[in-house]
């Protein structure tokens, strides 16, 4: 939701659920973390009745603990904090799985996947950073696909299904890249909403892009079949 018009921001919600989109993330940050500020929970909970697909709450903010049953309360079913800002990540995402909610963790481009593989356990899904988070508009970390396939690895050695997403610079020209290493949700933010044709034939190109490109990697076996 980052680069959407905040004047207007039921109504940017409700045009990404009509063009297709599967969930909406929401980039928390708190100005310490990262060098911005944007949604804090009750600004999530006002948009949350004009939609039904589910709310993700990416948290870029330090401290997230305290914070966490907001976000869930404002109806966020998706809560995914940093590992760099966790002193105790296990106990955090057994908090958010306590409350209800699927439990993420994302890794900024620096931070290398050993430091989830102990919590994999408590893990609904790993985020894998293609840009410093921030600021919106930011160019993909080509260089990030080896990390993307390393971590899809690491959780396909898991005894149930755990969610890769990747975020950051998601476009036409780099989506097909993280999802052939391994990346099966992907997060769009500019060029969903810049682009020339509008929201729903910016969803259904991704789509297509990614989906060809998942489909070529269970071909080669590389990949565990979610079904």
């Amino acid at each position: 939701m980052l680069p959407a018009d905040f004047a207007r921001l039921g109504d940017e919600c409700q045009a990404l659920e009509r063009a297709g989109v599967d969930r909406i993330q929401f980039d928390v940050m708190d100005g310490r973390f990262v060098p911005n500020l944007t949604f804090g929970p009750d600004v999530i909970a006002s948009v949350r009745s004009v939609v039904s697909v589910p709310f993700e709450a990416h948290l870029m903010i330090e401290e997230p603990d305290h914070l966490i049953p907001r976000f869930v309360e404002a109806g966020c079913q998706i809560i995914i904090v940093h590992v760099e800002t966790c002193t105790h990540l296990h106990r955090t995402l057994s908090a958010i799985r306590d409350l209800g909610a699927a439990a993420a963790v994302a890794l900024n481009p620096h931070t290398p996947i050993d430091t989830v593989a102990s919590v994999r356990d408590l893990l609904d899904m790993v985020l894998i950073m293609t840009v410093n988070p921030g600021f919106g508009g930011q160019a993909y970390i080509e260089t990030m696909e080896p990390k993307i396939e390393a971590t899809r690895q690491l959780l396909d050695g898991a005894d149930r299904w755990i969610d890769l997403e990747v975020d950051g610079g998601i476009s036409p020209a780099t989506v097909a890249g993280a999802a052939g290493a391994g990346a099966n949700v992907l997060i769009s933010g500019s060029a969903l909403f810049r682009h020339p044709d509008g929201l729903a034939e910016a969803v259904g190109q991704l789509r297509r892009l990614a989906t060809e490109a998942w489909r070529k990697r269970l071909e080669t076996g590389s990949v565990r079949d979610p079904a």
